[in-house]
Order: C-alpha cells, then structure tokens, then sequence
C-alpha cells in the first residue's frame, strides 16, 4: 500500500457533482472550504493486499453478527440508554433473521501489519456514491487499464434484485431534513437509483413526512399510502427515542413496516459492541483491546461515546498526545480502546473504509485527516490495483488450467 501524488483532471470539482457528489468541499467554520474529494493523490493497493482485506471483512463481519445475537440477551434498554422496549424489538428482529443491506468498517491498515477494526458502521453508512460512483468514474478516466477493488455498486443492485418480489407495493427511501450538508439525501437517492435498476418500485421524501394514521394503526406517506417497507438513513437511537418511534415501540398495536436497516443493526451502531467483540474473541489479530470501564492497565486509549459518530465528543490519551472534542454526545458513557497509530502517508492520517454488501465484502473507501481523529474535514482519496498486484498471462493461464 502507497500513497502517490498526482495532478486532479481538468474541472473534476463539475466532474464530481454531475455524478452525485453534492459537496465536493467542505464549508469550513470560518467560511473557507476544505477539499473533501481530493484526487491530488492515489492510493495503490497490490491483489494480495486487496484479498487478505477482503478476507479479514468478512471474518469480522461474521464476528460482529456474533456479537450482536450476545449483545440483545446481555444489555437492557438502560445499559444502552435506550427507550424502554428497544432490547425487545431487537431481539425479535434477530429472531426473524431480518435482512440487512449493508455496513461499513472502519480499518486502521499500513500494508504491512494486520488491519486493525477501529469500529463498525452498521445502521446508517454513508460513503457510498463517493465509493461506488466518484472513484470508480475516476479509474475509468485516468486509469482505464486498472482495476479498482470496488464491486459496491453491482453487489448492491444484486442484492435489490434477489429481494424484489419482497416488495409488490414499492419501497419507502427516506432520509432526514435535518441534514443540511445533503450527504445523507445524497446516498438514499443513490439507494434508490440502485434499487430502482433492479426492478423494485421505489418511493423517495424525507422521514419527517411519515405520518401516523390512527384509523389504521399504520405509518403512511404524503401521498396517504401505506409505508409496509422502508430504507431509511435515519440512526435507530434516535427514532426511538423520538414521537415517531413510540409507534415502534408499540408495535402490538400498528401494522408492522419492514424496516431496511433492521432493528438489529442497533448492536451495530453503538461502540457498545467493542468490548463484547474484545470478550469474544481476546486477542484476535485484527481487533484492538476495548472495555466498558476504565482500563487501568491500558497506557494509551481512546474514548468513545456510546452513539458518537464523526469523532464528536471522543477523548484521546497517549504518550505524546493528550486530546478532548467537543460535540453533541457529551453525558454518553465512554467505551474505551486501546489506542493504535493511523498510518501516516506524506503527513496524512489515514482510515480504510472496508464495504460490506449483503454479508460480503465489496470494496473500500480511504479517507484522510490532518490529525488522528477522523472526523468531519477528512478528505477521500481514490485508490487502483496496482501494476505489481496485475496478473501475467502465464499467471492467469495457469489459473484457468486449475
């Protein structure tokens, strides 16, 4: 795995936002902009890199799955500060085995020691048109000749289309109007785009116009039809936390919705899961050290808020570095983690962004940060299969004669 610099292609910031991306910068506080999609850069990751990463995905998501079935017997509504009945609709989501679309990892990796899981997205991922429409555009303008590991969009449509028939009255794709940055409207429509090619009747407007009809015991949309089905890019804590949510949490009472994620991705979504994985599975190589109390013995470790995300409210203690953000998740309880480096490439402080579609893994993301916290100002960089990864003729011969 390396970094290379290189020149961005010619207006690449219209090139960009005609394929999706709505903000190829980020405003900054002071009203200048931060470049998000930065392609002043590549990373270049060899065959084998690319196949030991997809490998360990997959085992740590099937280590996650594991974690979560403990997780719904182990905690109540109170250890997760939940509503009171969340626990319940989680487990029953586990019994019914309720499907799941997606999730995303996030790996501390260098290309020479073993990816390290710093944690794991399993509600509400964003990333995705960055990952499976952005990049992929640039490998076919710059480096045509190159493969990219990257199956995100395809495995997504497939995944649409095994379940279509799921779904005979069309499924909901909803998105918050409280997100001015227009990052998660932009991935549900991708959602639904990819949805859509795989035959699926697809309906799109914002989650606050669900509506409850008390008539019916049932959530409809603004055009009065029933919500039976729904994607929505909304956090399960806080839709149950919320009005809306009590409906949920009374769910004897209302036709039930076929939620995409799944109620069980809750156990996905908090840090909560990092010590169950550490008590699960001590020593793992691709895990870090992580507990739900204060680790005495532990000398470097990183803090995390129970529900945070983009880094808000995470607390940073080393050698050399002492570190305390701000956010809107102060009060949460902490979980801590043993603190690992970041791979430093040319001065930036880089995550991997590990895919999984449908159970499988389909791709990565990397991002970026000036210090070693990954959070609202980090930058995604493209990434190809490098030459040296490539396949030979006699290679591939000797493949297919196997």
């Amino acid at each position: 795995m390396r970094r290379v610099a290189a020149a961005p292609r010619p207006g690449w910031r219209d090139t960009v936002t005609s394929q999706g991306l709505v903000f190829p910068v980020t405003p900054r506080p002071d009203g200048g902009e931060a470049v998000y999609w930065d392609e002043s850069a590549r990373y270049e990751l060899t065959l084998a890199e690319v196949e030991a990463l997809e490998a360990v995905t997959e085992e740590l998501y099937g280590m996650c799955l594991e974690a979560a079935r403990v997780m719904a017997h182990r905690f109540t509504d109170t250890d997760l500060r939940l509503p009171d009945g969340s626990m319940a609709l989680v487990r029953e989501s586990l019994e019914r085995g309720d499907d799941s679309v997606y999730a995303r990892f996030d790996l501390a990796y260098d290309g020479v020691g073993p990816a390290k899981m710093l944690e794991i997205n399993g509600d509400t991922p964003t990333g995705l048109v960055e990952s499976a429409v952005v990049q992929w555009n640039w490998l076919e303008d710059v480096f045509p000749d190159h493969d990219q590991w990257n199956s995100v969009h395809d495995r997504l449509v497939g995944w649409w289309r095994e379940r279509a028939a799921r779904w005979p009255h069309g499924l909901h794709f909803l998105h918050s109007k409280a997100d001015d940055s227009g990052e998660e409207e932009m991935t549900v429509a991708y959602l639904r785009d990819t949805a859509a090619s795989a035959g699926v009747v697809t309906y799109g407007h914002p989650i606050e116009d669900v509506g409850w009809d008390s008539a019916r015991n049932l959530f409809v949309d603004l055009h009065d039809l029933p919500v039976e089905a729904a994607f929505k890019l909304y956090p399960w804590e806080d839709m149950l936390a919320e009005p809306f949510g009590a409906h949920l949490l009374r769910h004897e009472e209302a036709n039930p919705v076929r939620w995409l994620e799944p109620t069980w991705k809750l156990m996905l979504s908090t840090k909560a899961i990092l010590p169950v994985l550490w008590e699960l599975y001590p020593g793992h190589p691709n895990l870090l050290p992580a507990y739900r109390d204060y680790p005495s013995g532990l000398s470097e470790w990183v803090a995390k808020p129970l529900w945070g995300r983009e880094g808000d409210n995470v607390v940073m203690s080393t050698r050399t570095h002492q570190e305390r953000r701000g956010g809107s998740y102060a009060g949460q309880p902490l979980v801590y983690q043993q603190y690992t480096r970041l791979p430093v490439f040319d001065g930036n402080h880089v995550v991997l962004g590990s895919w999984v579609v449908g159970g499988r893994s389909a791709g990565c993301l990397v991002r970026e940060s000036d210090g070693p916290v990954t959070d609202y100002f980090s930058r995604v960089v493209p990434h190809l299969i490098s030459d040296a990864a490539m396949p030979d003729a006699a290679q591939v011969a000797a493949w297919l004669r196997e």
